[in-house]
């Protein structure tokens, strides 16, 4: 019953300004533990972050997940796990990110049923008119600018784009890619509902930065 409750609620919240990911590389190479950053986004709340660890599964990577799950959802974010819907489904999840390269939408909504929201990246406008047929709660478009947090990473499609990519789905869309504070306005004037960054959050004065980030994503009102 707590679960059914806890979707319900989850579902009437929009996906709309920041989209904050905890990648665990990301964190080690700056020396700053994913519990931590995970701390300070869970004092933001936005409406959903990320979990995206590219090694294996290990215990210690399966508790770090676990911790992280228990620090956002007791915040109300939602809490998304990348590549991996079996670890969504093992640690209670709230959604699975998928990419390209991953299992398809359709066997994992087959597998994870309405339970589960599902994200699932795209590159280019024919990727993104193709997820949108897919059984997906949102797409991710991106690298919109060079990123260095993702090894060989597709053609930066850049802000000027956005807007017409922006035509080819109803779905949420979320645009992810070499996005700082410096651009993250334009960014989201191009009419996504959401940025997912990850270089950008880790830095001194974790919370001041996610707050920061957070006003700065907060989209413009919609007639």
């Amino acid at each position: 019953m707590r679960r059914a409750i806890d979707q319900l609620l989850w579902h009437n919240r929009a996906l709309r300004g920041l989209y904050p990911i905890i990648d665990s590389g990301a964190c080690r190479r700056r020396s700053i533990a994913p519990i931590r950053l995970a701390q300070a986004i869970a004092a933001v709340q936005p409406a959903v972050a990320q979990y995206r660890h590219k090694g294996p599964y290990t215990r210690e990577a399966l508790e770090e997940a676990e911790q992280i799950g228990r620090i956002l959802r007791a915040a109300g974010v939602r809490y998304i796990i990348n590549d991996r819907p079996d670890v969504a489904l093992l640690l209670g999840a709230d959604g699975v990110h998928l990419g390209q390269d991953d299992l398809p939408p359709e066997r994992v909504r087959r597998m994870v049923g309405s339970s589960l929201w599902i994200g699932f990246s795209t590159h280019n406008a024919e990727q993104l008119r193709a997820g949108d047929l897919e059984p997906v709660d949102y797409l991710a478009i991106g690298p919109v600018f060079a990123t260095g947090s993702k090894e060989n990473p597709d053609p930066a499609i850049g802000s000027g784009a956005l807007a017409g990519l922006r035509c080819l789905t109803t779905k949420p869309l979320v645009a992810i890619g070499g996005i700082t504070r410096s651009n993250a306005r334009e960014v989201i004037s191009a009419g996504v509902d959401a940025v997912a960054v990850i270089s950008d959050l880790a830095g001194e004065d974790l919370e001041g930065r996610l707050d920061e980030w957070q006003r700065l994503t907060q989209p413009n009102p919609r007639p």
